[in-house]
């Protein structure tokens, strides 16, 4: 399967470059801040608006993952709307095509710190699902080990073909993943943030995702 391969807690896992992760043994896909509805939501504050496509970039791709994988259970790891006024805002549509995704499949949305409450969607909502030898939430719990969490939308410049670029990364250590933010419109925290580099160990790998993974020390990064 496309991606790193790698083991945390002796589960089996792969970082797709999608920027999904994919546990093999549980048929398990695990995504993090979809942040579905940003565009609705800038709009509806007054920001600058932006293309209204973000939905639908997004659901193509995790749909896509889903075919390529044939995973029977998906957790959203949080943030998977901007706010809960995105989620209810959703046009019928784009509830249709995630409803098609979820049939057929156990269905977990993890509770962030934007979309705190239930939606009207189908699935389970929890505020974080132990599937041991793992936890998933929406946020890293220093104490924990064996830990999938997201909210950072955590990402790394690097330099190639003679350009700097900044792509999504997943962070691994021995104790935890951090998942890159999956959404189309999602920034990124640099992995040299304070807020990173205080979570993860000094070893802690950098996939960065886009065609191909890429996988660096994340410490290579932090001294960019």
């Amino acid at each position: 399967m496309d991606g790193h391969a790698f083991t945390l807690a002796g589960a089996s896992l792969v970082a797709r470059p999608s920027g999904a992760l994919y546990w093999e043994a549980r048929n398990l896909l695990c995504v993090s801040d979809l942040h579905l509805g940003k565009a609705l939501r800038r709009a509806r504050k007054g920001e600058p608006p932006l293309p209204p496509y973000e939905t639908r970039d997004t659901l193509t791709r995790l749909e896509s993952d889903l075919r390529r994988t044939g995973a029977t259970t998906v957790i959203c790891l949080g943030d998977s709307f901007d706010d809960t006024l995105a989620a209810l805002a959703l046009p019928a549509a784009e509830k249709l095509w995630i409803a098609k995704l979820q049939a057929g499949r156990r269905w977990v949305w993890i509770e962030g710190n934007h979309d705190p409450g239930p939606v009207d969607l189908g699935g389970t909502h929890l505020a974080e699902l132990p599937t041991p030898p793992l936890t998933f939430r929406h946020i890293a719990n220093p104490g924990q080990s064996g830990e999938i969490s997201g909210h950072y939308h955590p990402k790394m410049r690097l330099a190639l073909r003679g350009q700097s670029i900044s792509r999504p990364a997943f962070l691994i250590d021995g104790d935890r993943v951090i998942l890159p933010a999956y959404g189309t419109y999602t920034g990124g925290l640099n992995c040299d943030d304070p807020a990173l580099t205080g979570l993860m160990r000094p070893e802690a790998l950098a996939v960065l995702t886009g065609p191909v993974t890429h996988v660096l020390p994340m410490r290579q990064g932090a001294r960019r």
